[in-house]
């Protein structure tokens, strides 16, 4: 170990070419296909290694547990279980049916209707991946079949599937006030208005479109549903809308923490499943087992990004690349968009939960520094990692709708028929920036 560390020997380096050499390591290795986690705790080890020498090692470890051991973090399982046992019942579909109840009668009214079943399985689970294949088993086939531009119906499913990002209780967020030790509660609260009014801004773009364009969307619906029929949809909407109102009323209620909140949810959706008569133990088993390699995932790529940092931070890189940020200019303002720039470009080819590993512990002293909120910034990262979700070219959200399309919608397709919907995520990106009361009301 000794002979190895004296080979590196890094230190003579110095902060600013160190910072070049970790970063072309880093990238050098992610263009060779390993997994984010290994590359980020392969060059930890070597920058340990090559600055401070063996004795830096268990300042790795210690870093690590640090991160794993949050109670906080018992919530993500959580939330991930939700939404697996919410991919394999019927809620979602019968979800989808009773907002025929609301949506129906506009022009459009089924694209609006698939927006806000997303708002709603948001709300219960806030994960993006099963909801975006949901609605593209559920919705698309739907609108394909009902005439439906193909652009506007593929983005709708997308955008809307991509709202667990931003609508609480967003795993993001729970990453996020991890990273920057922030209360997970109030991150939550402050996304409320932000999540909705990006939602809000789909609705409005589809029925701008399907009223000025006839050829978009189909004329709605004339004919009149018998009261029998109406109850029947208004029962697929109770079940899901109670899991919602328990979770996140007993977060905003101050009734309970955001972890014991999402055990209710699992609770309430295997309640749900119950009651629909929908429970196997096999369905628990699979939902457990695709928890364990979502979850697995995070937990190394934040192993990997926690022990990255920590060696940085020790070499005296936070600081260095801080005085690089805040070096650019005087006002707050452009430093927070040269951030988002980052955020940006660092999203189109990087998972969001090593990007937030990785620049947040960076970030967020500048932020404090400026005198801004943490807060407000943690939902601007949020919306920030919206936009990644869908940008080329390995915008996850297309990759999702892909595998359940059908063999004629190309990837290049999909990529085309989000512009207009990245266009509305920037838009509400720079609102939050311009407006920071709209999440810190």
């Amino acid at each position: 170990m000794d002979v190895l560390s004296s080979l590196l020997d890094l230190s003579a380096l110095g902060i600013g070419a160190g910072t070049l050499v970790m970063f072309g390591l880093l990238v050098f290795l992610l263009l060779t296909g390993m997994p984010l986690a290994l590359v980020t705790l392969l060059v930890a080890l070597l920058f340990a290694l090559g600055w401070f020498g063996p004795m830096a090692v268990p300042l790795i470890t210690s870093r690590v547990y640090s991160f794993v051991s949050s109670f906080v973090f018992v919530s993500v399982p959580m939330f991930v279980l939700m939404a697996a046992i919410l991919d394999r019942s019927g809620i979602a579909r019968d979800l989808f049916d009773a907002m025929k109840l609301v949506a129906g009668r506009v022009r459009g009214g089924v694209a609006v209707q698939t927006i806000f079943v997303a708002v709603i399985l948001a709300a219960m689970s806030g994960i993006i991946g099963g909801e975006i294949v949901l609605l593209g088993l559920v919705a698309l086939p739907q609108m394909l079949r009902q005439g439906y531009d193909r652009r506007l119906a593929i983005g709708v499913v997308c955008a809307g599937g991509s709202l667990g990002t931003m609508v609480p209780p967003s795993i993001v967020l729970i990453i996020y006030g991890l990273t920057a030790n922030v209360s997970v509660g109030e991150l939550f609260t402050a996304a409320f208005v932000p999540g909705f009014m990006l939602a809000s801004f789909y609705v409005a773009y589809v029925l701008f479109r399907s009223y000025t364009d006839p050829t978009v969307a189909p004329p709605p619906m004339t004919e009149r549903m018998d009261m029998a029929e109406q109850m029947k949809l208004l029962r697929g909407l109770i079940l899901p809308i109670l899991v919602v109102v328990f979770v996140l009323g007993s977060i905003y209620g101050g009734i309970a923490s955001v972890t014991e909140a999402s055990a209710v949810g699992v609770a309430g959706v295997i309640l749900s499943t119950i009651l629909r008569r929908e429970f196997t133990f096999r369905m628990l088993v699979d939902a457990a087992m695709h928890t364990l390699t979502t979850v697995g995932m995070i937990v190394w790529i934040g192993i990997g990004a926690s022990a990255l940092v920590g060696v940085y931070n020790l070499m005296g890189g936070i600081d260095f690349i801080s005085s690089l940020i805040t070096g650019v200019s005087e006002n707050p303002t452009t430093i927070i968009l040269t951030m988002m720039l980052i955020l940006f470009v660092l999203g189109m080819f990087l998972d969001w939960v090593g990007i937030a590993l990785l620049t947040m512990p960076i970030f967020v002293p500048v932020i404090r520094e400026l005198g801004l909120d943490p807060i407000w910034f943690g939902v601007l990262f949020a919306m920030n990692m919206q936009v990644s979700f869908l940008t080329p070219p390995f915008g996850p959200a297309a990759f999702y709708l892909k595998s359940v399309t059908p063999p004629d919608i190309t990837l290049g397709e999909i990529f085309r028929s989000l512009v207009p919907f990245i266009c509305l995520q920037v838009l509400a990106v720079g609102l939050l920036v311009a407006f920071p009361q709209i999440a810190v009301y």
